[in-house]
């Protein structure tokens, strides 16, 4: 189940691969020998106290940062990302902490800034965007909001996060990263960000999720791995863990808790 960041082969069913990860800032080794298998279909959670290397990790998936060593796969393929747009083309896109939402613009706005629909010459399309907005929504059954049209400023702190997520959704995504998305929302906003990422999930789409809250880890992931000091100490089926070895593992990467078998192929990796 749960297995150590040694040397692994490529898993050809996973969506994306990562082998061998290593990125240095100067003097600083913030990855080393990052090994990763995020499938489809499914919630990854990566986990990890501040300063895991969780943020970095993000970042050269999403092709902000090259990796200095190491493999990147993708749909079992060898690929190098050189911008952001590289790693959106191929369907992969982030929703940061912050969101990146503009609060004077209302929500079809938000979901084609920056890729708006035209007619013939440089009017906007702005029926077939209204329905391009609205279908995404209702296809990840996003109801709560008024109208589409409604400024993002009037929004609450789930429907923010849902409409982050659905103007991702929209451009053929196939996997879709998370991160915190339920910090600082209440129950019931965080209720909702939940139920979306297991729709996300069940559409189809792979979804790796950082976050601190372990009660909603456990609710929603598939599939745990962890960082600690910029390596990756486990990872496998959420089963093989409870909330004790996850921690454990976050703070000293190791756990006695973690089950026989995984801690069996994990020794085995080493040896």
């Amino acid at each position: 189940m749960a297995d150590g960041s040694g040397a692994e082969a490529v898993d050809p069913g996973a969506l994306l691969s990562l082998g061998d990860i290593d990125k240095n800032f100067g003097p600083v080794q913030a990855l080393t020998g990052v090994n990763l298998d995020v499938p489809a279909a499914q919630v990854t959670a990566l986990l990890g106290d501040n300063g895991a290397g969780k943020s970095v990790l993000v970042k050269i998936i999403s092709g902000i940062h090259a990796p200095d060593g190491g493999q990147i796969h993708w749909e079992g393929r060898a690929v190098h990302f050189r911008t952001p747009k590289d790693a959106t083309a191929l369907g992969i896109n982030t929703v940061f902490q912050d969101l990146a939402l503009c609060d004077n613009l209302d929500i079809v706005q938000n979901m084609f800034l920056g890729r708006e629909r035209r007619q013939v010459g440089l009017l906007l399309d702005e029926d077939d965007m209204e329905k391009a907005a609205a279908a995404t929504l209702a296809s990840l059954s996003v109801t709560t909001v008024r109208s589409i049209r409604q400024p993002v400023a009037s929004l609450s702190g789930g429907q923010r996060q849902s409409v982050a997520v659905a103007r991702a959704v929209m451009w053929n995504s196939k996997l879709v990263i998370m991160d915190e998305p339920t910090a600082a929302l209440g129950v019931a906003q965080t209720r909702m960000v939940l139920d979306l990422i297991k729709r996300l999930a069940d559409k189809g789409l792979a979804v790796l999720v950082i976050s601190h809250n372990l009660n909603d880890v456990f609710e929603v992931a598939d599939r745990v791995a962890v960082l600690y000091l910029g390596r990756l100490v486990a990872q496998g089926p959420a089963a093989g863990f409870d909330r004790q070895s996850v921690v454990e593992l976050m703070t000293t990467g190791a756990s006695s808790r973690v089950v026989a078998a995984s801690q069996a192929a994990a020794a085995g990796l080493e040896g």
